[in-house]
């Protein structure tokens, strides 16, 4: 069921249930933190591999202390310039922190969004005692994520009001792409998850230029090869004039490239910004049309455009 009430979702979450809340990046599929067999329903709802671990949203940037055992100086600093924000540290994780929530791991991954209804929501529930949701993307395992409550309704409604959860409507996202996700375990910060806090917006807050992931570093949310993809197979393209029109075919490019024949305009953003922001919807809209194809102009450039391209890419391999 979608509603309008942070009150309805503060019982619904303080009572076991789940409620799919608004951020500023992508809806998130909530349970109270501290609840196991919440959080195993969350699992469940989205058929997420038990091991793939989940982000901790709290109310403020101290609330991450309950989570987060240590940081480095260069973190804190990071955090108190972002957040609230699309920003997730990973560190070393406190004995609040279980199993399921880590992905049996020794690092936890926490953020502060700053939606103001997430933002309200978590206040309330601290205020309850909670303290903290667990709050991945509210959508099948892989699948895109939702930056609506339409979406979110299209992907999981059915099961939400088979169990007495909640959908909490917060209107479009405005950022529209998952929040970077930085290891804060070392000397230096290592983006893990590229997305709107960009590499450059870390160096220039931190004076500290970003590192190499290495291949023993942390598991996190939305890594794998495959992931954000739609029914429709994407295809990323460079050169338009080599593409030639299928049936049921889509294209989504900046507005300053045009339509080729035959195909389908999905999407026209007028700036990278835009571009993130209606990512996204634009591959649902493919889906909608049931379009088998989706050919897609990535765009060029550092920060949000690598972000894009990283999502991208994991939704055409």
């Amino acid at each position: 069921m979608i509603v309008d009430d942070i009150a309805q979702a503060v019982t619904a979450l303080s009572t076991g249930r789940l409620c799919a809340i608004p951020t500023e990046t992508v809806y998130g599929l909530a349970a109270n933190a501290l609840d196991g067999s919440a959080v195993a329903r969350v699992f469940s709802a989205k058929e997420r591999p038990a091991d793939h671990p989940l982000i901790v949203h709290v109310a403020t940037a101290g609330d991450a202390n309950d989570w987060i055992s240590e940081l480095p100086q260069w973190a804190h600093e990071l955090a108190a310039a972002v957040w609230p924000g699309p920003l997730t540290l990973v560190g070393p994780r406190t004995e609040i922190a279980s199993d399921a929530v880590t992905g049996c791991q020794d690092t936890v991954a926490v953020r502060v969004p700053s939606h103001p209804i997430a933002h309200e929501l978590l206040s309330k529930l601290k205020a309850e005692g909670i303290q903290g949701l667990v709050a991945p993307s509210a959508n099948r395992f892989g699948h895109v994520s939702p930056t609506s409550a339409t979406h979110v309704s299209a992907d999981l409604g059915e099961y939400l009001s088979a169990h007495g959860d909640l959908i909490l409507d917060g209107g479009d996202c405005e950022v529209g792409l998952e929040s970077t996700i930085v290891l804060a375990t070392g000397p230096a910060p290592v983006i893990l998850r590229p997305g709107a806090i960009t590499s450059s917006d870390i160096e220039r807050i931190t004076g500290i230029a970003v590192a190499t992931a290495e291949d023993n570093s942390p598991r996190v949310s939305g890594a794998l090869d495959s992931h954000y993809a739609p029914r429709a197979n994407v295809v990323l393209v460079t050169d338009v004039s080599k593409i030639a029109a299928l049936p049921k075919a889509g294209f989504l490019a900046l507005a300053d490239i045009k339509t080729p024949s035959g195909f389908v305009r999905l999407g026209s953003p007028a700036s990278i910004d835009e571009y993130a922001h209606e990512l996204y919807g634009c591959l649902r809209a493919g889906d909608d049309k049931e379009l088998e194809t989706i050919y897609v102009v990535p765009p060029v450039g550092l920060g949000l455009a690598q972000a894009i391209n990283d999502r991208l890419q994991r939704a055409a391999f």
